[in-house]
């Protein structure tokens, strides 16, 4: 059990939160929920050891293993992705070098009686009497089956960790993470950088072999599998329901109505008493009621309704021209990049007004046939946009595309046209962008809020073909769930990459799948296609178990 003790934390005189309390059970699985700012990251760091709280503590017994995965990290560039991954066992190596050293030692002394002696064996017996108490560890099997689980392949395990983007690195970390069986796994957005199927082995792992979990996620169906517990981080305090995401939503709905009915009849009993008190002030025979109600109001805590989203602003694609009748059609395309052969002889056409998904493992081909379609790259066949195709494109390394002198708003009225040109505040507010962030230079911005930013510009831009590559995985739920919305109400061809299941889920009638060099079309929804690929995996991973 870890027990998180009154923690608060503060910033020049800014409480980001205070007086959190909470207890962490042998296999809790909680999500760690909260708009951006509200302290998540934080709270998850102080946890970790990483962050020290101004006040609080974490207690926690004295052998627990707490292991924490940030959302950014590097991992050592001299190592194989087998050696990395095997630094989870360094502890029991070290321990198992320790016993053979002190051994060595005790072969070639001759002090039998002395109390240096008598030291060492003492020593082997308390190093030793750990490492026997371990479990049998085939160690070179679990790293293979957990870097495998995450989507390396067999020849990928002895090449270089330097050789690998960053994505992949942060798989690699998330592996050591695991193998060290944790009494507590923190997870910082573990999903953003891994693809469908890895998530359903990560899943398969943290509810049927972790022990206690605490993760930040925007991925709705992946906290939704794996928690049964919802912590909110809101306005410097928490919330904590035995319920997974979906439920605490309908939980969180029932606190604030009662929260409003609460601070409703708080507001009516307040004007009541001042009318009172305005009225009888100075009337020497009220004088002692007016005096216990003025000190009655001067002590009344104030009932606080938690922060919402209030903004009824749903954004929609402005129409654009018709296109022909196949937007994007291609014929026995083929790319190799050397002796290496990303697919062959793949066939594909896309129908005005079609929305598509493409799916499939990391590396097999879906951002590489994007950039066949866009003309990025050469390639053997055919793969060509059709008539009056207007495409919008996003892609991974769209946010590194923007106009770094501009400010956020200039990005935006720049390809604002209409009479969303009046709401461009609003719009840029469900992305995060409000105040003063509005005025910011684009080349000052962090990462994710360029890759906002750069959603933010395409959602304003008249195509009738748009081709998103991973464009979710910087976004939170809300301004998720707004790009969404605005897709499928989009009246244009769309081709859709993502790993994220709850976004994929009734976007896309056809789903086309790169595996094994090839690319398979699916005439079923992503809903029943991924459906059936999450039961075949699963099986899958029984079989390798």
């Amino acid at each position: 059990m870890i027990s998180i003790d009154n923690l608060a934390v503060e910033f020049s005189g800014d409480t980001l939160f205070s007086d959190v309390n909470f207890v962490v059970n042998e296999n809790d699985k909680i999500a760690l929920m909260g708009k951006n700012g509200a302290g998540k990251s934080t709270m998850m760091k102080i946890i970790a050891g990483e962050q020290t709280p101004t006040r609080g503590n974490v207690r926690a017994p004295k052998d627990a293993v707490i292991a924490y995965l940030p959302q950014h990290l590097l991992t050592d560039d001299t190592a194989t992705v087998f050696e990395e991954a095997s630094k989870a066992f360094k502890q029991i190596f070290e321990m198992r070098d320790e016993m053979d050293r002190l051994n060595k030692e005790l072969e070639t002394r001759t002090d039998y009686e002395s109390d240096a002696y008598m030291n060492i064996i003492t020593k082997v017996a308390e190093v030793g009497e750990k490492y026997y108490a371990l479990e049998e560890i085939n160690y070179e099997a679990e790293v293979e089956k957990a870097l495998r689980g995450l989507g390396f392949k067999r020849s990928d395990l002895h090449r270089q960790t330097s050789e690998f983007s960053g994505g992949w690195r942060m798989r690699i970390e998330l592996a050591k993470l695991l193998l060290q069986k944790p009494d507590l796994i923190l997870l910082d957005e573990p999903t953003n950088h891994v693809d469908i199927e890895s998530v359903i082995w990560l899943e398969d792992f943290l509810l049927n072999k972790a022990k206690a979990v605490i993760v930040i996620s925007h991925d709705r169906t992946f906290i939704d599998n794996i928690t049964n517990r919802t912590i909110e981080v809101t306005m410097g305090r928490i919330y904590d329901y035995k319920a997974n995401y979906s439920h605490y939503l309908q939980l969180r709905a029932d606190r604030r109505s009662h929260q409003i009915k609460a601070y409703e009849e708080q507001q009516k009993f307040i004007a009541e008493t001042q009318q009172f008190i305005d009225r009888f002030k100075g009337t020497y025979s009220k004088t002692n009621q007016v005096n216990s109600r003025e000190k009655m109001l001067e002590k009344l805590q104030i009932i606080e309704i938690d922060e919402i989203d209030t903004s009824a602003l749903a954004l929609r694609f402005p129409p654009a021209q018709r296109s022909g009748d196949y937007p994007v059609v291609a014929e026995g395309l083929t790319k190799k990049y050397g002796d290496l052969v990303v697919f062959n002889d793949a066939n594909m056409s896309i129908s005005r007004g079609q929305k598509v998904s493409f799916v499939g493992r990391n590396g097999e081909g879906k951002s590489t046939m994007i950039k066949a379609i866009m003309g990025e790259i050469d390639f053997e066949g055919t793969c060509a946009l059709g008539h009056n195709a207007k495409v919008g494109y996003f892609a991974q390394n769209q946010a590194a595309l923007l106009d770094k002198e501009l400010t956020v708003f200039q990005t935006v009225d720049e390809v604002a046209k209409g009479d969303i040109r009046t709401q461009i505040k609003n719009v840029l507010g469900r992305f995060m962008f409000s105040g003063d962030a509005i005025d910011k230079k684009v080349g000052l911005l962090s990462g994710g809020e360029k890759t906002r930013l750069a959603m933010v510009k395409l959602l304003l831009e008249p195509v009738n073909v748009l081709i998103l590559d991973e464009p979710t995985n910087h976004l939170d739920l809300k301004s998720k769930d707004v790009l969404k919305e605005a897709l499928l109400q989009f009246d244009g061809t769309l081709i859709l990459v993502s790993h994220d299941r709850d976004f994929l889920q009734g976007l896309s009638e056809k789903v086309f799948e790169f595996k094994d060099k090839r690319v398979i079309e699916h005439f079923e929804s992503i809903d029943d296609f991924l459906l059936r690929n999450r039961i075949e995996n699963l099986k899958e991973i029984d079989l390798k178990a």
